[in-house]
């Protein structure tokens, strides 16, 4: 078995618009019609970077890189500054080694925590990746670990019925722990392939949100001694700085496998996913670009930077 790749290079496009013109027309707009390349030039597009979300420690490699090649050259009007940008950027992005498709076949049930605060678009997020996998021919079932929030499982509940998968709840202020057992005993007696497992999106207290992740896996564990196989932490790129933080603060309380940034076609600081994956070297598994149950694709560092500067 394949499994689908979600990709689509113009819808890709098209939901980076903001972004894009936050970033790569601001720069253009710089250097166009510019006889040289000179330190005010630069100064500008320092400006332009710091203000994308693209972060301190990226911007300045960039600029390194720039002032290295008009120090070289002859013609400074020979330099191409979008294509250094361009260079840069791509080297920034964490790619994931893992593939997937082969990890499922050895360890089924397959098994993904899912974490990420209230709002950043994690209980959508699961249904639209459970239609994913579900498109590549496996059985999912999802678990509603995330009780504190009675809107939490409605609105799970639709987004499983949307990908016509399975999904095992036991209702508000019940156990978490108790809903990811279920669920993955459920998916061993089902034969099923992947289990996603919504999980409680508070930050407020550190202590409390690492003892219910480690109850959830240890629960887990007990069934499965393989599982859980991922932990994807959801962030919304609308937050900027804050997603930075947030990836920060739950890699303090759990090990974190893959990040999934989300609402990227709603925002103009989608230059943040730089930042965070030069920060935190968590590869970038996938990225929302729409409302849709489709529109969660797979991450594909080349193709993400190619649709950033395509016109």
């Amino acid at each position: 078995m394949n499994l689908f790749k979600n990709l689509n290079f113009d819808k890709l496009k098209e939901g980076l618009n903001k972004t894009r013109d936050k970033i790569v027309n601001k720069i253009t707009e710089v250097v166009t019609g510019k006889a040289v390349i000179d330190e005010a030039t630069l100064d500008e597009i320092e400006e332009i970077l710091l203000s994308s979300d693209i972060g301190y420690d990226t911007t300045e490699k960039i600029l390194e890189e720039a002032r290295k090649r008009l120090k070289s050259e002859k013609d400074r009007s020979d330099v191409n500054l979008i294509e250094i940008i361009k260079s840069e950027l791509s080297s920034t992005l964490t790619a994931s080694t893992k593939d997937i498709n082969s990890e499922i076949e050895k360890n089924k049930p397959y098994v993904i925590l899912v974490v990420g605060i209230n709002g950043a678009g994690k209980t959508t997020t699961i249904g639209k990746l459970a239609n994913n996998f579900k498109q590549a021919g496996y059985k999912v079932i999802v678990g509603a670990a995330d009780t504190f929030r009675a809107a939490a499982n409605e609105q799970l509940e639709v987004w499983a019925k949307r990908a016509d998968v399975q999904i095992v709840e036991k209702g508000t202020n019940t156990d978490p722990s108790s809903v990811a057992f279920e669920t993955v005993n459920q998916a061993i007696k089902d034969n099923a392939d992947v289990v996603l497992i919504d999980t409680a999106g508070r930050l407020h207290n550190k202590t409390n949100l690492m003892d219910e992740l480690n109850k959830i896996k240890r629960v887990i564990n007990k069934l499965l001694p393989h599982a859980p196989n991922d932990t994807f932490l959801v962030l919304d790129g609308n937050n900027g700085q804050n997603a930075i933080i947030q990836a920060e603060e739950f890699a303090k309380v759990t090990d974190i496998s893959g990040l999934i940034i989300t609402k990227l076609d709603g925002t103009a600081k989608g230059g943040v996913i730089f930042q965070i994956s030069s920060k935190m070297q968590i590869p970038v598994k996938y990225i929302g670009v729409g409302e849709g149950i489709t529109d969660l694709q797979d991450f594909d560092p080349s193709m993400f930077v190619s649709a950033l500067f395509e016109k």
